[in-house]
Protein backbone atom coordinates (compact mmCIF):
# COMPACT_ATOMS: atom_id res chain seq x y z
CA UNK A 1 0.00 0.00 0.00
CA UNK A 2 1.32 3.40 -0.90
CA UNK A 3 0.90 6.44 1.24
CA UNK A 4 0.23 9.80 -0.28
CA UNK A 5 2.67 12.26 1.12
CA UNK A 6 1.21 15.66 1.77
CA UNK A 7 3.55 18.54 1.08
CA UNK A 8 5.10 19.85 4.24
CA UNK A 9 4.25 23.44 5.04
CA UNK A 10 6.98 25.81 3.93
CA UNK A 11 8.64 27.75 6.72
CA UNK A 12 7.31 31.24 7.03
CA UNK A 13 9.69 33.92 5.85
CA UNK A 14 10.25 36.98 8.00
CA UNK A 15 8.42 40.05 6.77
CA UNK A 16 10.76 42.65 5.36
CA UNK A 17 10.10 46.34 5.39
CA UNK A 18 9.63 47.75 1.92
CA UNK A 19 11.59 50.73 0.67
CA UNK A 20 10.50 53.96 2.23
CA UNK A 21 8.07 55.92 0.02
CA UNK A 22 9.75 59.16 1.11
CA UNK A 23 12.97 58.35 -0.77
CA UNK A 24 11.88 60.43 -3.82
CA UNK A 25 11.36 63.39 -1.49
CA UNK A 26 14.79 62.72 0.02
CA UNK A 27 16.14 62.88 -3.54
CA UNK A 28 14.55 66.33 -3.87
CA UNK A 29 16.56 67.44 -0.85
CA UNK A 30 19.73 65.83 -2.23
CA UNK A 31 19.43 67.73 -5.52
CA UNK A 32 20.04 70.95 -3.61
CA UNK A 33 23.65 69.81 -3.20
CA UNK A 34 24.23 70.51 -6.90
CA UNK A 35 25.93 73.84 -7.71
CA UNK A 36 23.72 76.64 -8.97
CA UNK A 37 24.89 77.97 -12.36
CA UNK A 38 26.63 81.38 -12.07
CA UNK A 39 24.31 84.23 -12.86
CA UNK A 40 21.18 82.21 -12.16
CA UNK A 41 18.12 84.32 -11.41
CA UNK A 42 16.82 82.09 -8.62
CA UNK A 43 13.98 80.49 -10.58
CA UNK A 44 12.84 76.89 -10.54
CA UNK A 45 15.66 74.35 -10.47
CA UNK A 46 16.08 70.57 -10.63
CA UNK A 47 14.78 70.12 -7.08
CA UNK A 48 11.59 72.01 -7.95
CA UNK A 49 11.07 69.91 -11.07
CA UNK A 50 11.53 66.67 -9.13
CA UNK A 51 9.17 67.88 -6.40
CA UNK A 52 6.48 68.42 -9.05
CA UNK A 53 7.05 64.88 -10.30
CA UNK A 54 6.81 63.52 -6.75
CA UNK A 55 3.49 65.34 -6.29
CA UNK A 56 2.21 63.80 -9.51
CA UNK A 57 3.31 60.33 -8.45
CA UNK A 58 1.71 60.85 -5.06
CA UNK A 59 -1.59 61.76 -6.74
CA UNK A 60 -1.46 58.60 -8.85
CA UNK A 61 -0.62 56.53 -5.77
CA UNK A 62 -3.53 57.95 -3.82
CA UNK A 63 -5.95 57.33 -6.70
CA UNK A 64 -4.89 53.68 -6.88
CA UNK A 65 -4.88 53.20 -3.11
CA UNK A 66 -7.38 55.71 -1.68
CA UNK A 67 -7.19 54.41 1.88
CA UNK A 68 -4.67 57.08 2.83
CA UNK A 69 -6.52 60.18 1.67
CA UNK A 70 -6.10 63.39 3.60
CA UNK A 71 -8.17 63.68 6.74
CA UNK A 72 -10.78 66.48 6.81
CA UNK A 73 -8.70 68.56 9.23
CA UNK A 74 -5.56 68.17 7.10
CA UNK A 75 -7.49 69.07 3.95
CA UNK A 76 -8.82 72.24 5.59
CA UNK A 77 -5.48 73.37 7.05
CA UNK A 78 -3.46 72.69 3.89
CA UNK A 79 -6.18 73.82 1.49
CA UNK A 80 -7.09 77.06 3.25
CA UNK A 81 -4.42 79.17 1.44
CA UNK A 82 -6.04 78.36 -1.91
CA UNK A 83 -8.80 80.88 -1.18
CA UNK A 84 -6.49 83.87 -0.75
CA UNK A 85 -4.20 82.73 -3.57
CA UNK A 86 -7.05 82.48 -6.03
CA UNK A 87 -8.34 85.96 -5.22
CA UNK A 88 -4.83 87.43 -5.45
CA UNK A 89 -4.22 85.68 -8.79
CA UNK A 90 -7.40 87.23 -10.18
CA UNK A 91 -6.15 90.68 -9.11
CA UNK A 92 -2.68 90.22 -10.64
CA UNK A 93 -1.42 92.78 -13.16
CA UNK A 94 -1.44 90.17 -15.93
CA UNK A 95 -2.76 86.61 -16.35
CA UNK A 96 0.78 85.34 -16.79
CA UNK A 97 1.96 86.85 -13.51
CA UNK A 98 -1.11 85.52 -11.73
CA UNK A 99 -0.63 81.97 -13.01
CA UNK A 100 3.10 81.98 -12.30
CA UNK A 101 2.63 83.22 -8.74
CA UNK A 102 -0.27 80.86 -8.12
CA UNK A 103 1.76 77.86 -9.25
CA UNK A 104 4.70 78.78 -7.02
CA UNK A 105 2.57 79.35 -3.92
CA UNK A 106 0.59 76.16 -4.48
CA UNK A 107 3.83 74.21 -4.81
CA UNK A 108 5.38 75.56 -1.63
CA UNK A 109 2.39 75.84 0.69
CA UNK A 110 -0.15 73.25 -0.53
CA UNK A 111 0.96 70.52 -2.92
CA UNK A 112 4.43 69.51 -1.69
CA UNK A 113 3.45 69.66 2.03
CA UNK A 114 0.41 67.47 1.27
CA UNK A 115 2.61 65.02 -0.64
CA UNK A 116 5.06 64.80 2.27
CA UNK A 117 2.17 64.20 4.68
CA UNK A 118 0.80 61.38 2.53
CA UNK A 119 4.14 59.71 1.82
CA UNK A 120 5.32 59.43 5.43
CA UNK A 121 4.11 56.17 6.94
CA UNK A 122 5.61 56.36 10.43
CA UNK A 123 8.42 57.81 12.50
CA UNK A 124 11.07 55.83 10.59
CA UNK A 125 10.09 57.54 7.32
CA UNK A 126 10.04 60.86 9.14
CA UNK A 127 13.62 60.31 10.31
CA UNK A 128 14.74 59.52 6.74
CA UNK A 129 13.83 63.04 5.69
CA UNK A 130 15.28 64.54 8.86
CA UNK A 131 18.66 62.90 8.31
CA UNK A 132 18.49 64.06 4.67
CA UNK A 133 18.32 67.63 6.01
CA UNK A 134 21.35 66.98 8.22
CA UNK A 135 23.31 65.40 5.38
CA UNK A 136 22.60 68.29 3.00
CA UNK A 137 23.55 70.79 5.70
CA UNK A 138 26.83 68.95 6.28
CA UNK A 139 27.73 69.09 2.59
CA UNK A 140 26.79 72.74 2.10
CA UNK A 141 28.51 73.64 5.37
CA UNK A 142 31.73 71.92 4.30
CA UNK A 143 31.71 73.83 1.01
CA UNK A 144 31.06 77.06 2.89
CA UNK A 145 33.93 76.54 5.33
CA UNK A 146 36.25 75.78 2.40
CA UNK A 147 35.16 79.04 0.76
CA UNK A 148 35.98 81.00 3.91
CA UNK A 149 39.37 79.36 4.42
CA UNK A 150 40.47 79.69 0.79
CA UNK A 151 38.91 83.11 0.15
CA UNK A 152 36.66 81.83 -2.65
CA UNK A 153 33.29 82.74 -1.14
CA UNK A 154 30.95 85.64 -1.78
CA UNK A 155 32.10 89.20 -1.27
CA UNK A 156 31.77 90.57 2.27
CA UNK A 157 33.32 93.89 3.32
CA UNK A 158 35.68 93.78 0.35
CA UNK A 159 36.85 90.20 0.91
CA UNK A 160 35.56 87.03 -0.77
CA UNK A 161 35.11 85.08 2.46
CA UNK A 162 31.34 84.79 2.94
CA UNK A 163 30.24 81.15 3.05
CA UNK A 164 27.42 80.57 0.55
CA UNK A 165 27.91 76.90 -0.34
CA UNK A 166 26.90 75.91 -3.86
CA UNK A 167 24.15 78.54 -4.06
CA UNK A 168 26.39 81.39 -5.23
CA UNK A 169 26.36 85.09 -4.30
CA UNK A 170 22.89 85.66 -5.83
CA UNK A 171 21.39 83.54 -3.04
CA UNK A 172 23.49 84.33 0.02
CA UNK A 173 20.71 83.06 2.27
CA UNK A 174 20.61 79.62 0.64
CA UNK A 175 23.44 77.97 2.56
CA UNK A 176 22.46 79.71 5.79
CA UNK A 177 18.92 78.33 5.44
CA UNK A 178 20.12 74.79 4.72
CA UNK A 179 22.64 74.75 7.56
CA UNK A 180 20.15 76.26 10.02
CA UNK A 181 17.50 73.66 9.22
CA UNK A 182 20.06 70.88 9.49
CA UNK A 183 21.21 72.23 12.83
CA UNK A 184 17.63 72.33 14.14
CA UNK A 185 17.11 68.73 12.99
CA UNK A 186 20.35 67.56 14.60
CA UNK A 187 19.52 69.23 17.92
CA UNK A 188 16.04 67.68 17.93
CA UNK A 189 17.50 64.22 17.31
CA UNK A 190 20.15 64.76 19.99
CA UNK A 191 17.64 65.89 22.61
CA UNK A 192 14.93 63.30 21.98
CA UNK A 193 16.71 60.33 20.42
CA UNK A 194 15.78 56.94 21.79
CA UNK A 195 19.27 55.43 21.36
CA UNK A 196 22.57 56.72 22.68
CA UNK A 197 24.16 56.19 19.26
CA UNK A 198 21.66 58.48 17.54
CA UNK A 199 22.02 61.14 20.21
CA UNK A 200 25.82 61.08 19.98
CA UNK A 201 25.95 61.30 16.17
CA UNK A 202 23.30 64.02 16.08
CA UNK A 203 25.09 66.07 18.76
CA UNK A 204 28.36 65.85 16.83
CA UNK A 205 26.62 67.00 13.65
CA UNK A 206 25.01 69.90 15.49
CA UNK A 207 28.34 71.14 16.86
CA UNK A 208 29.97 70.86 13.42
CA UNK A 209 27.19 72.87 11.76
CA UNK A 210 27.70 75.83 14.09
CA UNK A 211 30.88 76.81 12.19
CA UNK A 212 29.39 77.26 8.69
CA UNK A 213 26.34 78.96 10.16
CA UNK A 214 28.61 81.53 11.79
CA UNK A 215 30.60 82.00 8.58
CA UNK A 216 27.43 82.69 6.57
CA UNK A 217 27.28 86.14 8.26
CA UNK A 218 23.48 85.92 8.06
CA UNK A 219 21.92 87.81 10.95
CA UNK A 220 18.40 86.62 10.16
CA UNK A 221 19.47 82.96 10.21
CA UNK A 222 21.34 83.49 13.48
CA UNK A 223 18.30 85.04 15.16
CA UNK A 224 15.90 82.37 13.91
CA UNK A 225 18.26 79.54 14.89
CA UNK A 226 18.97 80.93 18.37
CA UNK A 227 15.25 81.38 19.03
CA UNK A 228 14.43 77.89 17.77
CA UNK A 229 17.16 76.16 19.76
CA UNK A 230 15.97 77.94 22.90
CA UNK A 231 12.43 76.66 22.27
CA UNK A 232 13.68 73.12 21.66
CA UNK A 233 15.71 73.14 24.86
CA UNK A 234 12.74 74.40 26.86
CA UNK A 235 10.43 71.75 25.39
CA UNK A 236 12.93 68.94 25.97
CA UNK A 237 13.04 69.54 29.73
CA UNK A 238 15.15 71.47 32.21
CA UNK A 239 17.78 68.79 32.83
CA UNK A 240 18.55 68.24 29.16
CA UNK A 241 18.46 71.97 28.51
CA UNK A 242 21.14 72.64 31.12
CA UNK A 243 23.40 69.90 29.76
CA UNK A 244 23.15 71.09 26.17
CA UNK A 245 23.55 74.74 27.17
CA UNK A 246 26.78 73.89 29.01
CA UNK A 247 28.14 72.06 25.98
CA UNK A 248 27.14 74.93 23.67
CA UNK A 249 28.88 77.53 25.84
CA UNK A 250 32.04 75.43 25.99
CA UNK A 251 31.98 74.88 22.23
CA UNK A 252 31.48 78.60 21.63
CA UNK A 253 34.46 79.50 23.81
CA UNK A 254 36.69 77.00 22.02
CA UNK A 255 35.36 77.96 18.59
CA UNK A 256 35.64 81.72 18.83
CA UNK A 257 38.26 82.17 21.51
CA UNK A 258 40.52 79.23 20.77
CA UNK A 259 40.44 79.07 16.98
CA UNK A 260 39.40 82.62 16.20
CA UNK A 261 36.60 81.61 13.84
CA UNK A 262 35.30 84.71 12.11
CA UNK A 263 37.68 87.02 14.02
CA UNK A 264 36.74 90.69 14.09
CA UNK A 265 34.27 90.49 11.20
CA UNK A 266 32.12 87.98 13.04
CA UNK A 267 32.14 90.06 16.20
CA UNK A 268 31.19 93.18 14.24
CA UNK A 269 28.35 91.32 12.53
CA UNK A 270 27.01 90.11 15.88
CA UNK A 271 27.25 93.61 17.32
CA UNK A 272 25.34 95.03 14.35
CA UNK A 273 22.24 93.05 15.40
CA UNK A 274 21.74 95.48 18.29
CA UNK A 275 22.33 98.51 16.03
CA UNK A 276 19.47 97.99 13.58
CA UNK A 277 17.59 100.95 15.05
CA UNK A 278 20.37 103.20 16.34
CA UNK A 279 22.83 103.09 13.43
CA UNK A 280 21.50 100.79 10.69
CA UNK A 281 23.65 99.96 7.68
CA UNK A 282 22.36 100.33 4.12
CA UNK A 283 20.99 96.77 3.97
CA UNK A 284 18.89 97.39 7.06
CA UNK A 285 17.75 100.78 5.72
CA UNK A 286 16.69 99.12 2.46
CA UNK A 287 14.75 96.50 4.38
CA UNK A 288 12.91 99.08 6.49
CA UNK A 289 12.06 101.00 3.32
CA UNK A 290 10.75 97.88 1.59
CA UNK A 291 8.65 97.01 4.64
CA UNK A 292 7.10 100.47 4.58
CA UNK A 293 6.37 100.10 0.88
CA UNK A 294 4.61 96.77 1.51
CA UNK A 295 2.45 98.35 4.22
CA UNK A 296 1.58 101.17 1.82
CA UNK A 297 0.40 98.70 -0.82
CA UNK A 298 -1.75 96.93 1.74
CA UNK A 299 -3.41 100.17 2.80
CA UNK A 300 -4.52 100.75 -0.78
CA UNK A 301 -5.98 97.23 -1.15
CA UNK A 302 -6.51 95.94 2.42
CA UNK A 303 -8.55 92.82 1.63
CA UNK A 304 -7.06 91.37 -1.56
CA UNK A 305 -3.74 93.21 -1.97
CA UNK A 306 -2.20 94.34 -5.24
CA UNK A 307 -2.16 90.84 -6.74
CA UNK A 308 0.41 88.06 -7.04
CA UNK A 309 3.81 89.20 -8.36
CA UNK A 310 2.64 92.78 -7.89
CA UNK A 311 5.20 94.00 -5.35
CA UNK A 312 7.98 94.88 -7.87
CA UNK A 313 5.58 96.86 -10.04
CA UNK A 314 4.20 98.94 -7.14
CA UNK A 315 7.44 99.25 -5.18
CA UNK A 316 8.70 102.59 -6.50
CA UNK A 317 5.31 104.25 -6.01
CA UNK A 318 5.43 103.49 -2.27
CA UNK A 319 9.16 103.47 -1.41
CA UNK A 320 11.05 106.52 -0.16
CA UNK A 321 14.27 107.90 -1.61
CA UNK A 322 16.26 106.03 1.06
CA UNK A 323 15.91 102.81 -0.96
CA UNK A 324 19.02 101.91 -2.95
CA UNK A 325 16.90 99.72 -5.28
CA UNK A 326 19.63 97.08 -5.73
CA UNK A 327 22.36 95.25 -3.84
CA UNK A 328 25.84 94.34 -5.08
CA UNK A 329 26.90 90.69 -5.31
CA UNK A 330 30.29 89.33 -6.27
CA UNK A 331 32.60 86.36 -5.74
CA UNK A 332 31.98 82.61 -5.34
CA UNK A 333 32.57 81.95 -9.04
CA UNK A 334 30.38 84.80 -10.25
CA UNK A 335 31.19 88.29 -11.47
CA UNK A 336 29.91 91.59 -10.14
CA UNK A 337 26.10 91.81 -10.37
CA UNK A 338 23.63 94.48 -9.34
CA UNK A 339 20.75 92.49 -7.91
CA UNK A 340 17.41 94.38 -7.82
CA UNK A 341 15.37 94.37 -4.61
CA UNK A 342 12.06 92.92 -5.80
CA UNK A 343 10.56 91.76 -2.49
CA UNK A 344 10.24 93.15 1.05
CA UNK A 345 12.33 90.30 2.52
CA UNK A 346 9.51 89.60 4.97
CA UNK A 347 7.07 86.81 4.10
CA UNK A 348 4.24 88.21 6.18
CA UNK A 349 4.47 91.66 4.58
CA UNK A 350 4.88 90.14 1.11
CA UNK A 351 1.65 88.18 1.56
CA UNK A 352 -0.08 91.18 3.12
CA UNK A 353 0.87 93.47 0.23
CA UNK A 354 0.06 91.03 -2.59
CA UNK A 355 -2.80 88.99 -1.07
CA UNK A 356 -4.24 91.33 1.56
CA UNK A 357 -5.75 90.34 4.87
CA UNK A 358 -7.62 87.42 3.34
CA UNK A 359 -4.44 85.82 2.05
CA UNK A 360 -2.43 86.50 5.21
CA UNK A 361 -5.11 85.09 7.52
CA UNK A 362 -5.44 81.98 5.34
CA UNK A 363 -1.70 81.26 5.21
CA UNK A 364 -0.71 82.33 8.72
CA UNK A 365 -3.82 80.73 10.20
CA UNK A 366 -2.81 77.37 8.75
CA UNK A 367 0.75 77.74 10.08
CA UNK A 368 -0.49 78.57 13.58
CA UNK A 369 -2.86 75.58 13.44
CA UNK A 370 0.09 73.32 12.60
CA UNK A 371 2.13 74.79 15.44
CA UNK A 372 -0.68 74.41 17.98
CA UNK A 373 -1.37 70.81 16.95
CA UNK A 374 2.33 69.94 16.96
CA UNK A 375 2.91 71.36 20.43
CA UNK A 376 -0.15 69.57 21.80
CA UNK A 377 1.09 66.23 20.55
CA UNK A 378 4.62 66.98 21.74
CA UNK A 379 3.36 67.34 25.32
CA UNK A 380 1.42 64.08 24.95
CA UNK A 381 4.58 62.29 23.79
CA UNK A 382 6.60 63.67 26.70
CA UNK A 383 4.13 62.07 29.13
CA UNK A 384 3.33 58.75 27.46
CA UNK A 385 5.04 57.47 24.39
CA UNK A 386 8.15 57.42 22.19
CA UNK A 387 8.86 59.86 19.40
CA UNK A 388 10.15 62.88 21.29
CA UNK A 389 12.86 63.39 18.67
CA UNK A 390 10.26 63.64 15.90
CA UNK A 391 8.22 66.06 17.98
CA UNK A 392 11.18 68.33 18.71
CA UNK A 393 12.29 68.31 15.08
CA UNK A 394 8.82 69.02 13.66
CA UNK A 395 8.05 71.84 16.09
CA UNK A 396 11.57 73.20 15.84
CA UNK A 397 11.53 73.35 12.05
CA UNK A 398 8.19 75.14 12.07
CA UNK A 399 9.32 77.64 14.71
CA UNK A 400 12.48 78.34 12.71
CA UNK A 401 10.54 78.88 9.51
CA UNK A 402 7.96 81.19 11.08
CA UNK A 403 10.74 83.21 12.74
CA UNK A 404 12.81 83.40 9.57
CA UNK A 405 9.77 84.64 7.64
CA UNK A 406 10.14 87.91 9.58
CA UNK A 407 13.49 88.47 7.79
CA UNK A 408 13.07 86.57 4.51
CA UNK A 409 10.51 85.34 2.00
CA UNK A 410 10.31 82.59 -0.58
CA UNK A 411 12.67 82.67 -3.54
CA UNK A 412 15.73 80.80 -4.75
CA UNK A 413 16.56 77.09 -5.02
CA UNK A 414 16.27 76.46 -1.27
CA UNK A 415 12.58 77.43 -1.28
CA UNK A 416 11.56 73.81 -1.83
CA UNK A 417 12.91 73.06 1.66
CA UNK A 418 10.21 75.33 3.07
CA UNK A 419 7.61 73.05 1.49
CA UNK A 420 9.22 69.94 2.99
CA UNK A 421 9.41 71.63 6.40
CA UNK A 422 5.69 72.39 6.29
CA UNK A 423 5.03 68.80 5.22
CA UNK A 424 6.98 67.38 8.16
CA UNK A 425 5.17 69.70 10.56
CA UNK A 426 1.82 68.76 8.99
CA UNK A 427 2.50 65.04 9.40
CA UNK A 428 3.37 65.41 13.06
CA UNK A 429 0.44 67.71 13.74
CA UNK A 430 -2.31 66.17 11.59
CA UNK A 431 -1.54 62.47 11.01
CA UNK A 432 -3.49 59.99 13.10
CA UNK A 433 -1.96 58.11 15.99
CA UNK A 434 -1.53 54.82 14.10
CA UNK A 435 0.68 56.49 11.52
CA UNK A 436 3.21 57.44 14.22
CA UNK A 437 3.99 53.86 15.24
CA UNK A 438 6.82 52.16 13.25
Amino acid sequence: MTLALSPSPSPSLPRTRSLSPVLPMAAVIALLALPVPPGGEGGAGPADALSALVVLLCVVRELRHPRRRLSPSAAVVLGLPVVGLTLAALHAASPGAGLTGLGRYLQVFVLVPAAVLLLIRDRSDFRVLVWSFVGLAGWQGAVGVHQFVTGTGASYQGETIRAVGTFGPQDVMGMATVVSLGLVCAVGLALGGASARQRTIAAACALALVVPLALSFSRGAWIATAATLSVQLALAGLRRALKVAAVAVAAGIVLVGGFGVGSDMLQQRISSITQVTDAPDQSVTDRYTLWAAAVGMWREQPLTGVGLKGFPEHRDAHASLALSAASDTDGAGSGFVRQPLLSPHNMYLLVLSEQGLIGLLALAGGWLALLAGGLRRLFLVRRSGPGLDCALVACGLLVWQLTDFAYADIGGPSTVLTAVVLGLAAWWSLADGEARTP
